[in-house]
Parts: C-alpha cells; sequence; structure tokens
C-alpha cells in the first residue's frame, strides 16, 4: 500500500512539474533547438531548426545541469548579428529572460554561445531556445 502511494505522489509530482515548465515557457512560444553541452569551457553553434517562422523574442533554458553562459551571438538568415546580453549563471531547470531581437520580425539562421560547465553540475547541461 506504501509503494502504491509513493507511485502516486510520484506521478503527481512529475504532472505539476510538466505542467509548470509548460506555464513558465508560455503559449506561442516555439522551440527552435537544443545543445547538450561539454564539461568545459566551449563554443558551440546551434543550427535553428524552424525555418518557416519569424521571430521577435527569443528565451533560454537550461535542464538537467547547470552552466554559465558568458557570450551569445544570434546570426540571421540576411547576414546580420545581434549579441545577446546573457552573461548569466543558469542553474538546472531555469530559465532566461525575455531577449527582445533587433528590427522587425527575424529569421534566425544559427546561435553561437560561449560557456562552461566547470564546477556547475555533475550533470550535461542541455541547452534550449524558444523564439516567440
Amino acid at each position: 500500500m506504501r509503494i502504491k502511494s509513493l507511485l502516486m505522489s510520484l506521478l503527481a509530482v512529475a504532472v505539476l512539474a510538466f505542467t509548470l515548465h509548460s506555464f513558465t515557457i508560455g503559449r506561442g512560444w516555439v522551440k527552435l533547438g537544443e545543445k547538450r553541452v561539454d564539461y568545459k569551457i566551449d563554443h558551440d553553434v546551434m543550427n535553428v531548426s524552424v525555418r518557416d517562422g519569424n521571430f521577435k523574442q527569443l528565451r533560454f533554458a537550461v535542464r538537467e545541469g547547470s552552466l554559465n553562459l558568458y557570450r551569445c551571438v544570434i546570426h540571421f538568415e540576411n547576414g546580420g548579428t545581434q549579441e545577446a546580453d546573457l552573461r548569466f549563471h543558469f542553474k538546472r531547470g531555469s530559465e532566461s529572460k525575455i531577449i527582445d531581437l533587433n528590427g522587425k520580425n527575424r529569421f534566425i539562421e544559427k546561435i553561437s554561445f560561449w560557456y562552461d560547465t566547470k564546477n556547475a553540475s555533475n550533470n550535461k547541461a542541455v541547452l534550449l531556445v524558444f523564439g516567440k
């Protein structure tokens, strides 16, 4: 009986966590891509997988581990770039502030970012990017 009660509690927590995650990302946000990062100081490029939308805002989220983000550059399909002010320590499960993109609706080609995970986590972090 205790095991059944424990399993029901775990299921309730999982449903609540999923609901809160969906709520915090909010309606209208589209997942543009994700990248599992390494345990070192590094530079990565995330190619944006959504090609049929233009975006005015971005939001970053970190799952499974922690991440120190030092620099982020958004590359647009027209050749322009925008540096996002994201110098931040993301704890597992945290999200960035909303980043407003300069200009009108923008088509994003890729996002470059510089980070480290030194002394931050025992798990490799997953960086997710959402656009709206």
